[in-house]
């Protein structure tokens, strides 16, 4: 009704000032109520109200919002629009005046619930780029810190073992040596991938047991055994192998049959690790902590596998187990 009362003059013809007028006119009902109320409702409202969730105060304070900026749009069109027409234009009662000022309230009110849906989805979408972020990071540094917690007395050991061994059995010192080898090539190399084939996993473990073995001329100190098949399966990289490191550190009788047993079973609905060895419950615990700790491996593990693993420790007397279980998918 303004625009129109602007355009067209007495005698019904259109004038340049007048188009000039009708164009002011839309800026000012329209364009600066919507602006304010886009710009409030975006940079305000939204973090100060929305996110926290103060959601009768956001309603309020919206309103208002969006009223203030009709009452600004109307101001600004009443000076300088409507005071520069004739008396065709005056002649607006306090009810269509009203209305007025309603309909810029509710066209600033959409344009206000359109910033809160802008400002909403980016949030949101940083929210989860951020989260994934932290989630990749948090699996390259607990992955890192499982490859730097390979005990250095296993390393030195060993390497004292084989220099030992040379002298007796040099092709045997050898074979050790390559093994060796082979699980420094494992941890500098394919853990770097966020999955690998369950076999190489089991390969690792098998030379990391015979290693092991070097340092006890008893043959039964350890059972090992596979059941089902691994092959086409895969694991995210030195899961089990924390569990197994633990079991030999804290196993100090190398005499006994079946110190530790380790056991894996695949079937179609999960990988599981049985991990259990015997320790004597009167030794004093060792003061250095080489080995990953157990809330360490649970944290990586809720990382690795959310809401699709679970693991039951037991300490039972003389005997120590893990349960680790990993469902496919």
């Amino acid at each position: 009704m303004v625009i129109l009362g602007v355009l067209f003059d007495n005698d019904g013809e259109v004038s340049e000032k007048r188009i000039a007028n009708a164009f002011n006119s839309l800026i000012y009902f329209a364009l600066i109520p919507s602006a304010i109320s886009f710009y409030s409702f975006y940079f305000y409202l939204f973090p100060k109200f929305i996110q926290p969730q103060r959601f009768i105060l956001a309603s309020i304070y919206g309103i208002l919002i969006a009223f203030g900026a009709a009452i600004i749009g109307y101001t600004l069109l009443q000076l300088i629009v409507i005071n520069d027409t004739d008396d065709c234009t005056q002649k607006l009662g306090t009810e269509t005046i009203i209305a007025i000022v309603l309909f810029m309230t509710f066209i600033a009110l959409v344009c206000g619930i359109i910033a809160l849906v802008i400002r909403g989805f980016i949030t949101w979408f940083e929210e989860v780029k951020l989260k994934n972020e932290l989630t990749i990071k948090n699996r390259e540094t607990e992955l890192a810190l499982v490859k730097s917690q390979l005990d250095p007395h296993f390393l030195f050991n060993t390497i004292n073992n084989i220099d030992v061994l040379i002298l007796k059995n040099a092709d045997q010192a050898s074979d050790y040596l390559n093994k060796l080898s082979d699980i420094m090539r494992f941890m500098l190399f394919e853990t770097k991938s966020d999955e690998i084939l369950l076999t190489k996993e089991i390969e690792y473990i098998q030379k990391y047991i015979e290693l092991q073995k070097i340092r006890t001329a008893n043959q039964s100190y350890v059972h090992f055994e596979v059941i089902g098949s691994p092959n086409k399966c895969l694991i995210a990289p030195m899961v089990f192998i924390p569990f197994i490191e633990n079991a030999f550190k804290h196993t100090n009788n190398k005499k006994l049959e079946n110190a530790i047993r380790i056991q894996i079973v695949i079937n179609a609905e999960s990988i599981q690790l049985l991990c259990e060895n015997k320790f004597d419950p009167n030794r004093k615990p060792q003061q250095e902590n080489n080995g990953l700790g157990n809330e360490l491996i649970k944290k990586r593990l809720e990382l690795l596998y959310p809401n699709k693993h679970t693991l039951e420790v037991n300490n039972q007397g003389e005997l120590y187990s893990v349960h680790l279980i990993i469902k496919h998918g």
